[in-house]
């Protein structure tokens, strides 16, 4: 029996503050964690409709991505099933018009994966700065920790990485390993 096709998809802007969390969580993803050979990680960044490939190729999916809920900045989400839908209704920025269309694109070739969306309520996604937020920097572990969630749930084996196989993300944390 062939396995499923599992895609973790990061999407986002990352030039507008809390718009580029899932990118982030992605990125970080990648770097830390080893995933078998049915389970891949997308920087979708705001590509939207031009991921209907990666999406349609899916059979699970998992979206990374700020989620404007009117709730608390830092706020984790999770939506999964009917709630996807209704968010179609309530859009909140172009790259999540594009991505809700390419599902609706995928139920009409009849190819649509079972998704799940975790994100987090953003406290600026306006500003033009390439940092996230302090609120939203405290909730990055935390989303990390919601996508090994869902992969448990899909009985997917992942192994982290040691720090030397961690590629360097900043001057600081290379500097710590020659320490």
């Amino acid at each position: 029996m062939q396995q499923q096709q599992i895609t973790i998809l990061g999407v986002g802007n990352l030039l507008f503050r809390d718009e580029g969390i899932g990118v982030r969580v992605a990125e970080l993803l990648e770097q830390r964690y080893d995933f078998p050979d049915h389970v891949v990680v997308v920087d979708g960044g705001v590509l939207g409709v031009n991921l209907l490939g990666v999406i349609a190729n899916a059979d699970k999916l998992i979206v990374i991505d700020a989620i404007r809920n009117k709730s608390k900045p830092g706020t984790l989400h999770r939506l999964a099933g009917d709630e996807i839908p209704k968010r179609i209704l309530a859009k909140n920025s172009l790259h999540q018009v594009d991505l809700l269309e390419a599902l609706t694109l995928c139920n009409a070739i009849d190819k649509h994966p079972e998704t799940v969306i975790v994100g987090v309520e953003p406290e600026d996604i306006r500003t033009l700065q390439d940092e996230l937020t302090p609120t939203i920097q405290a909730r990055v572990e935390d989303l990390i920790a919601m996508v090994l969630t869902e992969l448990d749930r899909l009985d997917v084996s992942y192994s982290p990485r040691s720090a030397t196989d961690v590629p360097c993300d900043s001057i600081q944390n290379c500097a710590d390993r020659r320490e």
